[in-house]
């Protein structure tokens, strides 16, 4: 792949923790990819605006504060809308095996939970994008 893969790292909602989303999007960096950050308390409606202006590859949320059955399924709804039908969802956090089951089946791709190591992050990625780019 001679361009480099995009992706948008975004805090959705009141979560103010961004260790784990910098220190995702630095070991996303470093595997090569185009990182950009948005930042603390993003809405949905920010994060999908933010994808088309940058127009990515890779949507990444990172929700630590029990919202993401309310803030993935609000994205993939804007993503849809607004055309991004080519765009990987993906993201982590704390969530149940059972709210990722329902998650996956809304069309949000594969989910990470703390302890993940981040070259299996890279790897999903990497993989997604070369077999639908």
């Amino acid at each position: 792949m001679d361009q480099k893969i995009r992706v948008l790292i975004a805090k959705a909602g009141l979560d103010g923790h961004d260790r784990g989303a910098k220190v995702i999007a630095a070991a996303l960096r470093d595997a090569g990819m185009e990182v950009i950050y948005t930042g603390l308390r993003q809405t949905p409606e920010m994060i999908v605006e933010a994808a088309l202006q940058e127009d990515v590859d890779v949507i990444g949320i990172s929700l630590l504060s029990g919202a993401h059955m309310t803030i993935f399924p609000k994205v993939r709804q804007l993503m849809n809308e607004k055309g991004l039908t080519d765009v990987l969802l993906t993201g982590g956090g704390i969530m149940s095996d059972q709210d990722i089951e329902e998650l996956s089946q809304m069309g949000v791709g594969k989910l990470f939970v703390p302890g993940a190591p981040t070259t299996a992050i890279a790897d999903y990625i990497k993989n997604w994008v070369v077999e639908r780019k």
